[in-house]
């Protein structure tokens, strides 16, 4: 993260005695990334972090994914993956699995219960609140999040999500890290002046907070058979047990609303729509936002070859203008694949000419590797979407 940050009782100086009111020390745990090269954060533990009482397999469930053959771009439905009204799921063990490669794999879950301790040991999160709200626990505190709100999630952080009734999530699950696109940062970290938004967007964990507790179970997804797989650890003690922690290492939420569009007088590319990266992925937003203002603009999107990605769009607001007539709603994701040309739907174009604003909300990621259909784009897939650029129809 771009910057320090530190909450609760910590000693003066690293690395040295700190002890509770009895006397006793505390457990001084260095999360690191980068073998303790890059960002990292101390965190005082009142028991032993590392101590594991019991342990098991946790079945993922279908997490195989096949190729986008033949190739064609698609329209996934979310909103058809989980029954009106459908209940007891939680945000952890509850997610189906839409695309993925080697470097991400995007979910969904609607849930409405109180999920699972949880690690992700292969990478960083990101999680989208499209709708609903909840409140995600961590070692570090607690973020208080609704519709709107990414939730950035650094590697192995322990947590867990309770919903206040049913809320939907659109996960993105990096094999790598996650944070600002570095055009953005300064050489020490900082967000620039350019940026879309700045630190003060951030909002950071509420705590640390001490919870007593025995024979605690800990859901993992880690690298095993097949490139993903789950261990349950059942710890002697509640992980939230941090006094206090500080460093430059945390989870943290950012409102899509607080993007400032950057806008000119004739159509920008995809990247001035960039809030986040990770490893060969980035993460867009495509926010409510006046439009080009050249006399003889369009202000659709023009036909587009992304020679070197898959674009993945996950619509989760107003109207999209550049997707009329394709039968994209809330709740749609469109897949349009490196090696087809796509744009605006017949007739957006024409549509658009005069348009001063658009009201939409849509949140992309474009990996820089082909995506593979996992079973949830199987289960949701309109396989008519291909044909909507043949005016004709």
């Amino acid at each position: 993260m771009p910057y320090y940050h530190r909450a609760g009782a910590v000693p003066p100086k690293r690395h040295t005695q700190h002890r509770d009111p009895d006397g006793n020390l505390y457990y001084e745990e260095l999360m690191g990334e980068e073998g303790f090269s890059s960002d990292s954060s101390l965190l005082y533990h009142r028991h032993i972090p590392s101590a594991v009482r019991e342990f098991r397999v946790w079945d993922l469930g279908d997490q195989s994914l096949v190729p986008n053959h033949p190739l064609v771009p698609r329209h996934l439905s979310t909103h058809k993956l989980f029954e009106e009204g459908e209940s007891g799921i939680d945000a952890v063990t509850g997610r189906r699995l839409l695309l993925g490669n080697e470097d991400v794999r995007l979910a969904y879950v609607v849930a409405d219960t109180v999920s699972p301790h949880y690690r992700n040991a292969i990478g960083d999160e990101c999680l989208y609140i499209e709708d609903g709200r909840a409140r995600v626990e961590t070692v570090f505190g607690d973020l208080e999040v609704a519709g709107g709100d990414y939730v950035i999630v650094p590697r192995a952080t322990t947590y867990r999500i309770v919903p206040a009734g049913a809320v939907r999530i659109y996960v993105i699950e990096a094999n790598s890290h996650i944070g600002p696109a570095r055009r953005y940062l300064s050489q020490h970290g900082q967000l620039l002046e350019h940026a879309p938004y700045c630190e003060r967007d951030l909002r950071l964990p509420d705590g640390p907070r001490t919870v007593e507790g025995e024979n605690v179970e800990v859901y993992i997804k880690h690298r095993g058979p097949g490139g993903v797989a789950g261990t349950v650890h059942t710890l002697p003690n509640h992980p939230f047990d941090v006094v206090g922690w500080d460093g430059c290492l945390y989870p943290y939420v950012f409102n899509i609303r607080d993007f400032e569009p950057i806008t000119g007088r004739v159509h920008q590319p995809p990247p001035a729509h960039q809030v986040f990266e990770g490893h060969n992925f980035v993460i867009c937003n495509f926010v409510p936002r006046k439009v080009d203002y050249h006399p003889l603009s369009v202000p659709v999107p023009y036909y587009h070859s992304n020679v070197d990605s898959d674009e993945v769009m996950f619509y989760c607001g107003g109207d999209y203008e550049a997707r009329k007539g394709s039968g994209i709603g809330q709740g749609s994701i469109s897949l349009h694949p490196g090696g087809h040309p796509h744009g605006p739907q017949p007739g957006a174009m024409e549509r658009s000419i005069g348009a001063e604003f658009f009201d939409e909300l849509a949140v992309m990621v474009d990996t820089f590797r082909p995506l593979l259909l996992g079973e949830a784009a199987h289960a949701t897939d309109d396989a008519m979407y291909v044909y909507s650029w043949e005016s004709s129809r």
